[in-house]
């Protein structure tokens, strides 16, 4: 698989730190970051990504917006939850969602997946 890059949308700092480090160790990387919706929306509108991970509950605000931003550009994505399923964004029930904390071969198996098939 060739590398790509990522947008990461996670609330949680030492998360999405453990995230960045998990997804360059698999030989991709993160190429944006967003810790809020705001930031996230705007990053997910204007920066270049091949996938995005979106963590589905940002300090208590859903992430569909974020969602919705990603899939009118038609790029991939999966939601990265604690909640399994539960908490996924109306529209979205589809959405491959990835439980945390995931193991490296999870994240691994999701991002290869995903960017196989070019799911969306």
């Amino acid at each position: 698989m060739t590398q790509a890059s990522i947008l990461l949308v996670e609330d949680e700092a030492l998360i999405r730190m453990m995230l960045v480090e998990m997804v360059e160790e698999l030989g991709h990387r993160v190429s944006a970051e967003a810790g809020n919706i705001d930031d996230a929306r705007s990053v997910a509108e204007i920066e270049a990504y091949d996938l995005a991970i979106l963590d589905v509950n940002l300090h208590g605000t859903n992430v569909g917006p974020v969602a919705e931003a990603i899939r009118r550009r038609g790029l991939p994505f999966f939601f990265l939850s604690g909640y399994g399923s539960s908490g996924v964004p109306r529209g979205f029930e589809g959405t491959p969602v990835l439980i945390k904390p995931c193991t490296l071969d999870k994240l691994e198996q999701t991002i290869d997946a995903i960017l196989a098939n070019g799911e969306t």
